[in-house]
């Protein structure tokens, strides 16, 4: 045998180079090994937290809107539930390919369509879409279902494993058409990426998108609560827990009364037009209407595009907001700011006569009166009662337009009045400056002799006009109109108070004032005063009839205005009202006045002023 000193050289090398390569081998192991343990011991609590993290995700909850209340809380906009029938595509999953859960869902939706009596509210390519993006969340096939249909899938033999009626908040006007314009309407909410940040899903949501409803939908909204859901590695739901719940959003509460807007709808509901009636004292907004309107469930939970295409070519406008956002020349109705401008200036006094032989010579162009055999020889109270466009522009001219424009800006004209609500139009005060910017011309005497009758450039709104009328009701306090009282907390406890907010005081000697009011006192109550058909009985008023021409040359038109407050000493209420293509405005829109009026007051009402 040999020894191992005598063994070559070779066999040597090859023991040296196993053994090398045994220690390198074991070596490695044992690096393998530390960092096994590295991993599934030492490290095992980052991993678990990051699989934690990758398996849950996170579903944006809406929280409950605020409801839209009137002063005496009665709900204008609420919510309801809208029963909805879906799909959890986590129970109907079929083996293989997605195709095969998607044609399950399409058979099942044929088997349940007669029992539901509606075409589904879905297609294949949104079937694909959810599966894609939403696929914990339930499959909507049908939403707003009625008794009837619930009834029916109740009683359905057809299998329903996998399929479950969910239930989707909507928003509700319960009063229908009731201060549409007001309120404004709903619609699917679009999320920015800040809204979004930290959700993987949501669900559906609404947004303001018009009136009160957008101006305050942050408030209302609320604040979105979230939930968490852990899905396996094909996105499906196998356990969710509330993370953060919803907030629910403020109600907000209106100056507006529910009885009174539905009276001063009522009046107009047959023509085009505006009113508002406001409280003379505080300036709160108790109704505003607009004519046409619309019906805001039918925009709930989206426009239908047949729906939208129709409003947008109506020539009637439904959608304008004409109370606010529509602008007129206000005719007669101007006249009693005209007479306070020619008092405050001192060149007039309410005893001062003119003679009207039914024109005014402007150089040697006549401007008719409304009466061509003239009113001849009138006053202050006279004029207002008759509405003589002779004696207005002869005072017209006398004080100025600066003196009217002064007088107008007071009063609030040719600015907004700040409302809460979309597109007020501040409407346009001419001045001589105003005229040479706009038309490169000298402001002339018959610009003034318009202007005066409430003619020319000078344009205003509904809104305005009424507060106008309870500036002149109150003696002379401009308040800022209130659309909103305040907010509350969904058990209805006061969040936020909205203050009286006094704009101004018009600064007008305190006989002037009562000499214009005693000339529209006369307007209504005098037997031959313009605005007699609103008078009712047992409530005296006071007002100021007014007509304004408009249109082509060939086809012109007219509206017709009033404004009115009541009662006379102690006024509760200062109304503006509008009829477009109106005979005049105390033949077409005293009538309607002494409507609204009449149902305001109530009987009761009536013979309580007539005994007081």
């Amino acid at each position: 045998m040999l020894k191992k000193d005598n063994m070559p050289e070779a066999i040597h090398f090859e023991l040296r180079r196993i053994r090398l390569v045994l220690a390198i081998m074991l070596g490695f192991l044992a690096l393998l090994g530390g960092m096994l343990f590295d991993l599934q011991v030492r490290r095992s609590h980052e991993f678990e937290e990051s699989l934690h993290r990758q398996s849950m995700r996170r579903i944006r909850l809406p929280a409950p809107r605020g409801m839209i209340l009137d002063r005496h809380n009665i709900r204008l906009a609420d919510n309801q539930p809208c029963y909805c029938l879906a799909f959890y595509l986590e129970e109907i999953r079929k083996p293989g390919k997605w195709k095969h859960t998607v044609a399950e869902v399409q058979q099942r939706i044929e088997a349940l369509a007669p029992l539901i009596g509606r075409k589904p509210a879905i297609t294949e390519d949104e079937i694909w879409t959810h599966i894609r993006r939403r696929l914990p969340l339930p499959l909507v096939a049908w939403r707003s279902l009625d008794q009837a249909a619930l009834a029916r899938l109740a009683e359905a033999s057809v299998d329903m494993s996998g399929v479950d009626i969910y239930v989707e908040p909507n928003r509700a006007y319960p009063r229908n058409e009731l201060a549409a314009h007001l309120l404004g309407y709903v619609g699917k909410a679009d999320f920015t990426d800040d809204e979004m940040a930290g959700y993987q899903y949501y669900l559906p949501e609404m947004e303001g998108k018009m009136g009160l409803e957008r101006k305050y939908n942050s408030l209302m909204s609320g604040e979105a609560g979230g939930r968490l859901i852990r899905i396996d590695a094909s996105g499906y739901k196998h356990a969710e827990q509330m993370d953060k719940e919803p907030r629910a959003g403020a109600n907000l509460v209106l100056a507006l009364d529910s009885r009174i807007q539905e009276l001063a709808e009522a009046a107009i509901r047959d023509v085009p037009g505006a009113v508002v009636v406001l409280d003379p004292g505080n300036g709160d907004v108790l109704a505003l209407a607009s004519s046409p309107t619309f019906n805001p469930n039918q925009f709930v939970p989206i426009v239908p595009k047949v729906l939208w295409d129709e409003f947008n070519r109506d020539p009637a406008r439904p959608m304008l907001n004409k109370a606010v956002a529509e602008v007129y020349a206000p005719g007669s109705i101007f006249k009693p700011i005209t007479a306070l401008a020619a008092l405050n200036s001192g060149l007039v006094s309410p005893g001062m006569s003119v003679n009207c032989p039914g024109y005014y010579m402007i150089g040697t162009k006549p401007m008719k009166c409304w009466n061509p055999n003239g009113h001849g020889h009138v006053d202050l109270r006279r004029g207002i009662e008759q509405s003589c466009n002779v004696y207005f522009a002869t005072l017209g001219v006398k004080c100025g337009n600066d003196a009217i424009s002064d007088m107008s800006v007071q009063f609030g004209l040719g600015s907004k009045t700040g409302l809460d609500i979309d597109r007020e139009a501040p409407g346009l005060v001419p001045t001589a400056v105003w005229k040479k910017k706009t038309w490169h011309d000298d402001w002339r005497v018959g610009d003034t002799c318009n202007f005066s009758i409430g003619q020319g450039a000078l344009s205003v709104t509904p809104l305005q006009m009424a507060v106008v009328a309870a500036t002149l009701a109150n003696g002379g306090t401009v308040y800022h109109p209130r659309l909103v009282l305040g907010m509350q907390d969904w058990k209805g406890n006061v969040l936020t108070n909205y203050p009286i907010v006094q704009v101004r005081q018009v600064s007008v000697p305190a006989a002037a004032m009562r000499a214009v009011r005693e000339g529209m006192y006369d307007v209504v109550m005098a037997q031959t005063g313009t605005g007699g058909r609103a008078r009712i009985p047992g409530v005296e008023m006071a007002g100021k009839t007014g007509t304004a021409e408009y249109g082509e040359k060939e086809d012109r038109k007219k509206h017709g205005w009033m404004i009115l407050f009541a009662p006379y000493n102690k006024p509760r209420y200062a109304v503006a009202m509008v009829v477009d293509d109106a005979v005049s405005g105390g033949l077409t829109v005293g009538p309607r006045l002494r409507g609204l009026m009449m149902g305001i007051f109530g009987a009761s009402d009536v013979e309580k002023e007539a005994g007081g």
